[in-house]
């Protein structure tokens, strides 16, 4: 009787709930326990199976190159990182109400860190996430172009509610470049949050994006009036890695 419940179980994909069944079944562990209470344990433990697969497969899903923890960042006046405003976008309320941040700062000060430690926070509260290099993103859209898929690559990109652009603006944009990159905010403008970090200066996006000037308008309107921004400042703290090794 037991086997044939715990194999029904699997079949309905209750995985987790059928192999607690089956352990507390083999150990004899049910004294002390009342129905509701053993129903109660395993059906919290099916929950908490599939919220960590979820997760797992989040994390997977985003592509982060680090693994990434809001505990572990470091605050110092050094950085010009505020702890009190950094621990509030640590909460994600900017996702909720679809606004951006914007970090910069020279190579090595921790831009691409603070974002994916933002970004693995969201995928841990159930948020779906996507982390690129805008460069490569912007190359991957130019081709699909070519082969009919612009408008579904774009909407997966849309459909992450969360999207880190890493290294913005670090190659020069041509007139797809900026159309694909209008294309990437005007979709998400109002109603995703967008991450962007780069190592220049927002006041020089103007002249990086570049054109005639009307896109690069458009595009600075929606991204830096609705963002919080950060502005990182001191030694790469990479120097500080290879000192201690």
């Amino acid at each position: 009787m037991n086997n044939q419940t715990v194999e029904k179980l699997r079949n309905m994909r209750l995985g987790a709930m059928a192999q607690l069944h089956q352990q507390y079944v083999k150990e004899n562990r049910f004294e002390g326990i009342t129905c509701d209470e053993y129903l109660a344990l395993l059906t919290d433990h099916q929950w908490e199976d599939r919220e960590n697969n979820k997760i797992d497969r989040l994390l997977k899903q985003a592509g982060f190159r680090q693994n990434a923890s809001l505990g572990d960042i470091k605050y110092g006046s050094e950085r010009n990182l505020d702890k009190n405003m950094f621990v509030r976008l640590g909460t994600l309320d900017f996702v909720q109400r679809k606004e951006n941040i914007i970090i910069c700062g020279a190579s090595g000060t921790g831009k691409s860190y603070l974002s994916q430690a933002l970004g693995h926070q969201a995928c841990l509260t159930g948020i779906k996430t996507l982390y690129t290099v805008t460069a490569r993103i912007i190359k991957r859209l130019k081709l699909s172009k070519v082969d009919g898929t612009y408008l579904k690559e774009l909407e997966k990109l849309a459909r992450a509610e969360l999207l880190i652009l890493d290294d913005f603006g670090l190659q020069a944009f041509d007139n797809q470049d900026r159309e694909t990159l209008m294309d990437i905010i005007d979709d998400r403008h109002g109603k995703r949050s967008t991450i962007i970090f780069s190592q220049i200066p927002v006041s020089a996006w103007y002249e990086i994006i570049g054109g005639e000037g009307t896109i690069a308008d458009a595009i600075l309107d929606r991204i830096v009036n609705s963002s919080h921004r950060i502005d990182l400042k001191g030694e790469s703290m990479r120097k500080g890695i290879l000192k201690q090794e």
